[in-house]
């Protein structure tokens, strides 16, 4: 089945996203090999096989993945119960950043630098050990830990300047599809993003920070994952230079 392609006819207004993500793969944070967003719908037909590829990166946890519900399938007859306007803008910061014209469903995003079809495992493998080997990986120290004080987020020393992100998402979701192209279809959904915030900003130096404990409990049995993402002038999310997570309920 093809991917369901929307050609862009205006500019919507990119999102800067920080990002806390629960991850519950067998890899460390500190050893993704990279981060690939998935952009998604229930209301699209042929999503269901990259949902089903994400939850299995999501297990196997090499890559911090993550998926953005969109909303600009939701006229078709189903309105998707996860999705939000800033995955819709999210996405479409990155068609300007990747210099495309349009945005489409399943895409998967690869550390902000490439894309392609959300269903295609060995084309995303390719994609993430392509950019490792080239330089473009995950290249920046991060680290984060929570305690009854609050969150502490650490950056190592690297080139350029980028927004400390964080990424609140729901670690599994089952949904009941009743109308649509999937109507009928039980769906389980994993690393759903649900909010999103820029905590802190990296000017190539080694920084600390140190948010308030209310920063986690305001998203309850949450997991939430930090990005280190260049952002463009315009606003536009770039190359992600780090990454790190937090499982949900953990403390140190």
């Amino acid at each position: 089945m093809t991917s369901r392609v929307l050609t862009l006819t205006l500019a919507l207004p990119a999102l800067t996203v920080a990002v806390c993500v629960g991850h519950s793969g067998a890899a460390q944070a500190d050893n993704f090999t990279g981060v690939v967003e998935l952009f998604t719908s229930q209301g699209c037909s042929s999503c269901p096989p990259a949902d089903a590829e994400l939850a299995r990166m999501v297990k196997e946890g090499e890559v911090l993945a993550l998926s953005y519900h969109v909303d600009y399938w939701n006229y078709l007859g189903w309105a998707d119960t996860l999705s939000s306007a800033a995955s819709t803008e999210r996405q479409y910061g990155y068609a300007s950043t990747l210099g495309r014209k349009n945005v489409y469903t399943p895409q998967a995003v690869i550390n902000g630098r490439d894309h392609t079809n959300g269903a295609d495992r060995a084309a995303i493998d390719t994609i993430v050990k392509s950019l490792a080997e080239s330089g473009a990986g995950l290249t920046v120290e991060l680290a984060a830990s929570m305690d009854k004080d609050g969150l502490s987020i650490s950056v190592g020393p690297g080139r350029g300047k980028a927004d400390i992100v964080a990424v609140y998402f729901d670690d599994a979701t089952q949904v009941k599809i009743e109308r649509g192209e999937n109507a009928g279809r039980t769906v389980s959904y994993h690393h759903s993003v649900r909010d999103m915030e820029t905590v802190g900003m990296w000017d190539g130096a080694a920084v600390k920070l140190k948010l308030p404990s209310s920063v986690m409990s305001a998203h309850p049995g949450r997991g939430c994952a930090i990005l280190l993402q260049m952002v463009s002038q315009d606003g536009s999310p770039g190359r992600i230079l780090g990454a790190t997570v937090i499982e949900p309920g953990k403390s140190t």
